[in-house]
């Protein structure tokens, strides 16, 4: 199962939180990250994960390159609803591909919580 993590700024924290209560079940799987969302979570675990750029340097459009090419299972992207993102269309560009492939998307934490314990059983 292949797995992109992705998060603004005012939500790392919580994703490296998530990451590290998960990282058994994580660790069982093929992670993708944003360039410095992933450097988060591998600096607090010891989780493998393929960096791709930051998001508002094109590693959202990479993570959507990702999905077009039906190359993920899962998204979660734990998005920061409250703060302008300049790269809006990019993340909105993200979104609507999950919808069009049909790729289950978390945004935000309660979610991603309880896609991991479905795939777990």
């Amino acid at each position: 199962m292949r797995v992109a993590l992705i998060a603004h700024d005012k939500k790392k924290d919580e994703m490296v939180n998530f990451a590290k209560a998960n990282e058994e079940r994580l660790s069982k799987l093929e992670l993708y990250a944003t360039g410095t969302t992933g450097l988060r979570i591998m600096e607090n675990t010891n989780l493998e994960i393929h960096r791709l750029k930051s998001g508002p340097l094109g590693g959202d459009q990479q993570i959507g390159a990702l999905v077009s090419e039906q190359k993920l299972d899962l998204v979660i992207f734990l998005r920061d609803p409250l703060t302008s993102q300049p790269h809006e269309p990019d993340v909105n560009a993200l979104l609507r591909l999950c919808d069009v492939y049909a790729i289950p998307l978390a945004t935000n934490v309660s979610t991603a919580q309880l896609v991991l314990d479905a795939l777990h059983k």
